[in-house]
């Protein structure tokens, strides 16, 4: 494995590639059915009127959604994240992003799907865990 440093770049996009924009445009156009659910949440400020991005390009990865003001990102995990290779690029992700002070929260989509006023409380949770720090 590569060494892993952080970029340094206390930006909302931490140095993000401009080509990586155009990738998160269309993940924006191309929404899986657990992500529209969640963002429908998460939208306009309602939950803790907090601001969240969806499909945000952050270093060299683009997150599901984003909270620049606790550098929390929210990933939603579909069938392919069980693969082992998935498994093992989902590590080298965590620890690049959390190199970079960045926090991350998965779900699978089917937690989302089945009951997602449980994921926006774990959402709550990690936040309030935040503002302690």
């Amino acid at each position: 494995m590569k060494k892993l440093k952080p970029n340094h770049d206390e930006g909302m996009w931490k140095g993000a590639p401009s080509d990586l924009f155009s990738k998160a445009q269309f993940l924006k156009r191309n929404e899986t059915i657990a992500e529209k659910l969640l963002w429908e949440k998460l939208r306009n400020n309602q939950l803790e009127g907090l601001k969240f991005r969806r499909q945000h390009p952050v270093n060299i990865y683009i997150a599901d959604f984003y909270c620049h003001k606790f550098k929390l990102i929210i990933e939603l995990d579909g069938d392919y994240h069980n693969q082992e290779e998935q498994k093992q690029k989902d590590e080298v992700r965590t620890e690049v992003l959390g190199l970079n002070d960045l926090k991350i929260i998965r779900f699978k989509n089917e937690e989302v799907e089945q009951d997602i006023n449980q994921v926006l409380i774990t959402i709550k949770n990690k936040i309030e865990q935040l503002k302690e720090k």
